[in-house]
């Protein structure tokens, strides 16, 4: 048996037969309490729904044993038990099956069907409890006892509340309920018995059988009242939920509805004046992939993104999306490479031309070339120019694309710190955009440019991941045939490109990403190769750049060489151009005032528009012993610096340190200290006296942090000199690290320390025996006018560098 239910199922109730609206009195309400029940009833099980004292609700009777139950009692009394099956799906219940109260009802009226099915009006009049059931064949019968309402005081005040609150819910789910004729209203206002009211509220709900069947079972009214209360509060708070809800998505549809009717009256216009643009669009993306060299796989993405495209409403967010996506693929050069010219002739000559000195690394640059030339194959190291600021780095990646007839492309990678900037977004991210690397391929307009990678030591760490290892697939000539942008999601082939990195500081390159480097050390200059590169690159390009002519502007050999010792300090040449180009500007000025000025630049104009130089990098002398001169590699090249050191009689044996001095030469320091304790008499010292002295070592210029190991021969020349009272030889200089056995070992940067020596004008260096063969490989230019001594041992720093006589 199946009633018809809704929210509220007043259709079921509100027909052609308006004799069976139940308009409840009290009167009616006392007569159907006080009605009489036989003791044993056939019981009609009902699947979907609960009935209640006097509601009348029509079920459709299907099953055999239903069947059999209403032709029998339709010929008698027309009484039957109604009651609740525990699981609507069971299409034959057992007694096990069956809620234990029910309702008693009279069957009013018998319809058949069209269809041919039964459909039969029934009328609930008393509760009754199921004592036990005493058959089930053809169909349930049962002995019951009635179950009567418990008596309430119905005159107080908040019982007719509690009663008018379940009324106006009522009229509130009729009213926003689109389910709910407006008839049902006029159907509960016409009830006047409470008891009814709520049975007949109780039967309509949408609520699961378990929900009812609780409601059935609660003999107190106010009880009763008080449950359906809350279920029609959940009930009123579902219905106005669900009804913002569809009020907000029919507005949304409104949106759409009005846009794609604007869409499609725009197309018509657009038809009638000559094309659809988007019509257009598309065949133009067809016929740009057309002449693309690109393989069966890519070209089975791009149909198919394509495909995608066209299936898309113009008017959406997610067809600009797709369009540039689209155009960006197409925008690659997909197998499109510029033709090699390995003339190593004219790239050597194009080197020279753009880069004086540098010998070394030219010549390094050429083997590659030479070798890519021979093997025709990419697979070829990737070349890491590392050396200080200012040297050339950049420029030389752009003399060899002009030298090899390649395009030139250069990504800084200072301060990145998103992989993303490497690999690119995916493209369902709003502004997603590929990586740079493929930005780079886009704009080079090739798949085999030169491509700088400046400043490889730079690349950060941020929360978005690490560049550095993204880089690795980037620069793995064994991985990047097939780079993966995130944004492209198809590969990409890289290993056509010639990659070129560019670093400052080489130790802070990731292990694994330096693994993959060549390295090519490019050192500073000589005072005499800056003044040649002044002379033939820096002059002539800022003279160009202001206009001016070469007869304008004069600058000697000597002027340049104070320029750079007395206004630089680099390893490079670009401070050297920042002083060049203000005395140009300075030449500019007096020609556009049309003053007359010298074209040949004096050492007066240096200070004059300079202001005073600072001499660096000046040798001291050796007028005191404790004083030492060491060499030091910085990041703008190589420098001198000094160790002091003095010795306080009469003291408590403690060893000061300043000069904002790091922990690896403070322990450079203390080995010193300790060594020269424990071999005293090798210097004709007494060790118990060295106890007794208070000892300070300072380094000059105490603003700089200064670090390493390289300056342990130097302090310990400086303590030995201080308490022997003997001098260190004069114009000597020294570098190396040192251990508590006493040996000396080999140190770095070395080139860049022997032109600092140079410019100081040392003549003397002492070295570890284990830096000759870097020595070797130095230009003997460089070398000229300097003496060597290589030493294994500390004993042997201190027969090299201090004079036999005492202060």
């Amino acid at each position: 048996m199946e009633p018809t239910s809704n929210v509220f199922s007043f259709n079921s109730l509100i027909d052609q037969d308006s004799e069976f609206i139940p308009l409840f009195s009290k009167d009616d309400e006392k007569r159907f309490d006080d009605e009489d029940i036989p003791e044993d009833l056939p019981l009609l099980p009902l699947r979907n729904n609960v009935l209640f004292p006097g509601v009348v609700i029509p079920i459709t009777v299907g099953r055999d044993k239903s069947i059999k139950l209403v032709n029998d009692v339709m010929q008698g009394s027309k009484t039957i038990g109604v009651i609740a099956q525990t699981d609507p799906s069971n299409e034959n219940p057992e007694t096990k099956d069956l809620f234990k109260v029910g309702t008693a009802a009279r069957i009013i009226k018998m319809l058949r069907m069209p269809d041919g099915s039964n459909t039969v009006i029934i009328q609930g009049k008393k509760k009754f409890r199921v004592e036990e059931f005493l058959q089930t064949d053809p169909y349930f019968t049962a002995r019951v006892s009635r179950l009567s309402e418990e008596e309430v005081d119905r005159e107080e005040q908040s019982f007719d509340a509690l009663i008018e609150s379940v009324m106006e819910l009522s009229m509130k789910i009729i009213q926003q309920s689109p389910n709910i004729p407006s008839e049902a209203a006029v159907a509960l206002k016409n009830i006047e018995s409470p008891v009814f009211l709520i049975h007949f509220i109780a039967s309509n709900l949408d609520r699961p059988v378990e929900l009812k069947q609780e409601l059935l079972e609660i003999l107190n009214i106010r009880d009763r009242a008080q449950k359906l209360l809350q279920i029609l509060t959940e009930e009123l708070q579902i219905l106005e939920l669900k009804n913002d809800i569809q009020s907000k998505v029919k507005v949304d549809l409104d949106k759409q509805q009005r846009e794609y009717f604007l869409h499609q009256q725009m197309r018509q216009i657009q038809e009638e004046l000559g094309g659809n643009p988007i019509d257009q669009e598309l065949e133009e993306f067809k016929q740009r992939a057309k002449g693309k060299k690109w393989s069966k796989k890519v070209k089975k993405v791009f149909d198919k993104e394509l495909s995608k495209l066209e299936r898309l409403n113009p008017s959406g967010v997610e067809y600009s999306v797709q369009a540039n996506y689209l155009d960006t693929f197409l925008d690659l050069p997909w197998g499109e490479f510029t033709e090699d010219h390995f003339d190593l002739k004219k790239a050597d000559k194009v080197l020279n031309r753009d880069h004086y000195g540098l010998e070394k690394v030219k010549e390094r640059i050429l083997e590659h070339l030479a070798v890519l030339k021979l093997k025709k194959d990419m697979k070829a190291p990737i070349l890491c120019l590392a050396g200080p600021p200012g040297v050339g780095k950049t420029s030389l990646g752009k003399s060899i694309a002009e030298a090899t007839g390649r395009e030139y492309v250069r990504m800084s990678l200072g301060g990145l710190r998103d992989e993303a900037e490497i690999r690119g977004h995916r493209k369902t991210y709003i502004g997603a955009m590929p990586g740079r690397v493929i930005q780079s391929l886009k704009k080079a307009g090739s798949s085999n440019p030169v491509f700088i990678l400046d400043e490889i030591d730079k690349v950060g760490h941020g929360p978005h991941g690490d560049p550095s290892s993204a880089l690795l697939e980037v620069l793995d000539p064994e991985q990047n045939s097939a780079f993966y942008d995130n944004f492209l999601e198809v590969e990409y082939d890289l290993s056509k490109v010639m990659f070129i990195a560019t670093a400052n500081n080489l130790a802070a390159i990731q292990p694994a990403l330096r693994d993959r480097l060549e390295i090519i050390e490019v050192n500073g200059y000589t005072v005499e190769e800056k003044v040649q590169i002044a002379k033939r690159h820096l002059i002539p390009k800022q003279l160009l750049e202001h206009g001016l002519s070469k007869t304008d502007f004069k600058a000697s050999s000597p002027v340049i060489t104070k320029i750079v010792e007395e206004y630089t300090r680099e390893s490079g040449v670009r401070n050297l151009e920042k002083r060049l180009t203000k005395l140009i500007r300075q030449t500019a000025k007096h020609i556009a005032l049309e003053e007359e000025y010298d074209q040949e630049i004096s050492p007066e104009d240096l200070t004059k528009f300079l202001g005073p130089g600072h001499a660096r990098n000046k040798y001291e002398g050796n007028d005191f012993p404790g004083v030492v001169t060491g060499l030091a590699w910085t990041a703008v090249g190589g420098d001198i610096l000094f160790v002091e050191s003095s010795v306080i009689p009469d003291g408590k044996g403690k060893l000061t340190l300043t000069g904002s001095l790091g922990d690896v030469m403070k322990e450079s320091a203390l080995v010193a200290m300790e060594y020269l304790k424990a071999n005293a008499e090798k210097l004709d010292l007494n060790a118990k006296d060295i106890e007794k002295y208070n000892i300070h070592i300072h380094v000059p210029e105490g603003a700089i942090k200064k670090d390493g190991p390289s300056a342990g021969i130097t302090i310990f020349t400086a303590l030995a000199s201080a308490l022997t009272r003997r001098k260190v030889k004069n114009r000597l200089a020294m570098t190396g690290e040192i251990t508590l056995r006493g040996r000396v070992l080999p140190v770095g940067g070395i080139k860049e320390k022997i032109l600092a020596a140079k410019r100081a004008n040392i003549k003397h260096i002492i070295l570890s025996k284990e830096n000759r063969s870097d020595v070797g490989e130095i230009d003997d230019r460089y070398l000229k006018g300097l003496t060597f001594e290589y030493v294994d041992h500390m004993q042997e720093v201190i027969d090299h560098a201090l004079l036999r006589t005492k202060a």
